[in-house]
């Protein structure tokens, strides 16, 4: 085990208590809406924020918490990535392993060799402001990597980059943390993100973790509203007997058997609209109004209300032949095979 810890951070407000153990190797990502403790995690276990009482951090079997921020084996990635502006991309990248005691000529072979790892060895005397959001976060990288740190702290390292820059340095990021052999702990808003990087995802809700698992299985099997919202499904708590799930009073038939609490989920791709009852008898039908409609991608989005608030993903044409308008009441059918139940 690389990392174990009880984070524990007491405030008049705000309350933080969450056991994290990652694995040498591994990347986990910690997801949660604002204010959830996210970057108070992470500012735990960098030291900048206390632990309180309760809490204790330990990385390769050594305690950490009681351990001096700079004297800690951590490196750290800010969302500003708060480069030196007055250094040379070189130097910053050099500066943690001057604070650690090399000398000069030293620092500075090992700075260039991890710049031309990242891809900027023509960058080397070029400062911040002359860098773009995309080479600046590699500097950032850099810097974070070359003090040979046992765990890395990131915090929305993408967050700043515009969208074509953010995709191409999202891959160069997942080959550099493929390579670390330490701990990796990322924060980030993105489930993108988290899914493309992360090993593992730890979702905090009101500074409590309220799901763990890998990614697919988070995606598949979401125990939150936000987490639901958060991979993009339609999700309800019910109390299931056999093959249904009822929700409020609506049934939902499924094609797994369960009893007892019950989540069901599915996506709003698979939920079909109706301008009037359809014919036959579709598994899962109820009626409702539509609330909004809005663009979504290539495809437009359908907010329903009635016995259960729901989206629908149907297609610009599908819009023109419904000739749907907010306030309209339709008809809504899922089939059976499309949704997926769960025990709560």
């Amino acid at each position: 085990m690389t990392l174990r810890a009880r984070l524990v951070v007491t405030r008049a407000a705000f309350g933080l208590d969450i056991a994290l153990d990652v694995e040498a190797g591994e990347v986990v990502a910690l997801l949660g809406p604002n204010g959830a403790g996210k970057t108070t995690a992470l500012r735990a276990l960098a030291g900048l924020t206390g632990l309180s009482a309760g809490g204790h951090i330990t990385l390769d079997d050594r305690p950490l918490h009681g351990v001096a921020v700079e004297h800690r084996p951590i490196g750290m990635v800010f969302q500003d990535y708060l480069l030196f502006p007055h250094l040379s991309a070189l130097d910053n990248v050099a500066f943690g392993l001057r604070c650690r005691g090399e000398g000069k000529a030293e620092s500075r072979r090992t700075a260039r060799a991890w710049l031309e790892r990242v891809g900027l060895a023509g960058h080397a005397t070029a400062r911040p402001r002359q860098l773009s959001g995309g080479q600046a976060q590699r500097v950032a990288l850099a810097r974070a990597l070359a003090v040979r740190p046992r765990l890395l702290l990131l915090d929305e390292p993408l967050a700043a980059l515009d969208a074509h820059t953010r995709l191409e340095i999202r891959t160069q990021l997942r080959h550099h943390l493929a390579d670390f052999d330490g701990a990796t702990v990322l924060v980030t808003h993105d489930p993108l993100d988290a899914m493309v990087l992360a090993d593992r995802l730890v979702v905090i809700e009101n500074g409590a973790i309220v799901q763990d698992g890998a990614p697919a299985e988070v995606a598949r099997r979401p125990r939150t509203d936000y987490v639901a919202r958060l991979v993009g499904l339609n999700f309800y708590r019910g109390v299931a007997s056999g093959h249904q799930v009822t929700v409020g009073e609506l049934p939902f038939n499924t094609t797994e058997e369960l009893d007892g609490p019950a989540f069901v989920a599915f996506p709003p791709a698979a939920l079909a609209l109706y301008r009037s009852r359809p014919d036959g008898s579709p598994r899962n039908l109820w009626q409702g109004r539509i609330e909004g409609i809005e663009r979504h991608g290539d495809n437009v989005r359908v907010h329903l209300d009635g016995p259960i608030t729901a989206f629908a993903d149907i297609t610009p044409a599908a819009v023109a032949d419904l000739d749907l308008t907010p306030g309209q009441a339709i008809w809504a059918s899922v089939k059976a095979t499309e949704t997926h139940a769960y025990p709560a």
